[in-house]
């Protein structure tokens, strides 16, 4: 039986976990970053929530700044080849972005979940 809607799971948690937003338990993603149709635990609908294009966005801002800045920093401090950009910014960025991405989409559904629940069917 799946527990009460209101069941006390932390959003932190789930979506750092890639978690269920309602049990805790079943898995949110399928793959990389491709969201179950439903909660293999709890059987809860995740095919009407949508992150959309924010958790990119957020990656693209935040993760872009950093990145430049280190570019800057690197570029100043050591003065490398330009090879050396070429070779080492897509190395660290691609990572750094997968791995930011996976959280804040989880991050956005699981706070769909809990804000729009009404919205979102039953």
């Amino acid at each position: 039986m799946p527990p009460a809607p209101d069941a006390a799971i932390s959003p932190i948690w789930a979506a750092l976990a890639g978690r269920c937003p309602r049990c805790g338990q079943g898995k949110l993603f399928a793959g990389l970053l491709t969201v179950r149709p439903a909660c293999p635990v709890c059987g809860l609908d995740l095919s009407a929530h949508d992150a959309g294009d924010g958790p990119a966005v957020a990656v693209i801002l935040v993760l872009g700044a950093v990145i430049v800045g280190l570019a800057f920093w690197v570029e100043f401090t050591f003065s490398p080849p330009l090879w050396v950009h070429a070779v080492l910014w897509p190395v660290v960025t691609v990572p750094l972005a997968i791995a930011m991405m996976r959280p804040l989409k989880a991050a956005l559904i699981v706070l769909q979940y809990r804000y729009r629940r009404t919205e979102m069917g039953p």
